[in-house]
This record gives structure tokens, sequence and C-alpha cells, in this order.
């Protein structure tokens, strides 16, 4: 199971952040949320397993202060 570990403001933020994870070896999942018509303004949740959530909330924590 995924589960969100943040909600970025946008798509640029949001594959910066999926790329940092990646790279610390972590399997990420992007979903848009609200309404389609945003386009890559809208919020996007960051997902990760769920076995994982905890290390990558940290690991984006020390990385980006979030």
């Amino acid at each position: 199971m995924w589960t969100v570990v943040y909600i970025a403001p946008n798509r640029s933020v949001a594959d910066m952040m999926k790329e940092y994870l990646e790279k610390q070896g972590y399997l990420v999942s992007l979903r848009p949320v609200g309404i389609p018509h945003l386009g890559a303004s809208a919020n996007v949740e960051i997902l990760v397993p769920e076995s994982e959530a905890e290390d990558a909330q940290e690991a984006l924590n020390e990385a980006f202060g979030k």
C-alpha cells in the first residue's frame, strides 16, 4: 500500500522531491490532487510504500526542511 509523505504545491516541486527520494533508494509515485485542468500548477501527492513512509518523510525533512 502507498502512503502520502508530502503534498507538493506544484508538479515541478514534486518532481524535484521524487528525484531526491529515488536517489536515496526509495520507490516513489506521484499523484495529482484536485482539479485536473490546473495541470502543472495543481498540488501533487508524493507517495512511497507504507513500509518506507517514516524513513522517506525523515529524508524529506532533512533535505528540504518540510
